[in-house]
């Protein structure tokens, strides 16, 4: 068992996974270990959409950078600039992972997104716990097909807060330093 300082360290941005399927179980296990992530007023407004299959992974794929490049055509200052000569390659951004895990609320809670946030957090330590590898895909969240919308079974009225990769790591990298950037000390 790790302690929460190893958890810690563990946990990197995998971009390469070995083509082993991860269980269904130990999915379920880990989504269970997700919900105890804290949200406001304990509505828990997430769900999960959990896909395996790699040639919808790379539909999804391809919708979204699709709507990212329509995004950035419409406006050339997007912060999405940094990633234009990404997304019009022959990409998959989910690294052809063999799972991927999409987190889903209703746009209509207030604190959705916060709340989403904090259970792709959980969801990736406890994937980590596990001997899975994880990342964190925020070009991957941004489908605009209704047909497709509806083939991956998102609800009416709920938007993906998080698309999380999931998989057994090729390897895992060596943390790099961080130090808290401190703005000032009241006391």
């Amino acid at each position: 068992m790790l302690t929460f300082a190893e958890l810690l360290k563990k946990r990197r941005s995998i971009r390469e996974y070995t083509d082993e399927k991860v269980n269904l179980v130990v999915l379920d296990e880990i989504l269970r270990d997700t919900c105890q992530a804290p949200s406001a007023m304990n509505q828990q407004p997430w769900k999960f959409i959990i896909i395996q299959d790699r040639n919808l992974m790379e539909r999804i794929s391809d919708e979204s950078k699709k709507n990212l490049l329509r995004e950035l055509e419409n406006n050339p200052n997007s912060r999405l600039k940094k990633y234009e000569a990404m997304l019009r390659q022959r990409f998959n951004v989910f690294y052809n992972a063999p799972c991927l895990v999409l987190i889903v609320g209703k746009n209509e809670q207030e604190f959705f997104q916060r709340d989403c946030g904090l259970a792709a957090v959980y969801f990736m330590f406890a994937a980590t716990a596990r001997g899975l590898g994880t990342c964190w895909i925020g070009l991957g969240e941004h489908i605009q097909d209704e047909a497709l919308k509806k083939e991956i079974g998102l609800p009416e009225g709920h938007e993906i807060a998080a698309a999380i990769i999931i998989g057994y790591p090729q390897m895992i990298q060596e943390p790099s330093v961080r130090q808290p950037v401190i703005l000032k000390k009241i006391v």
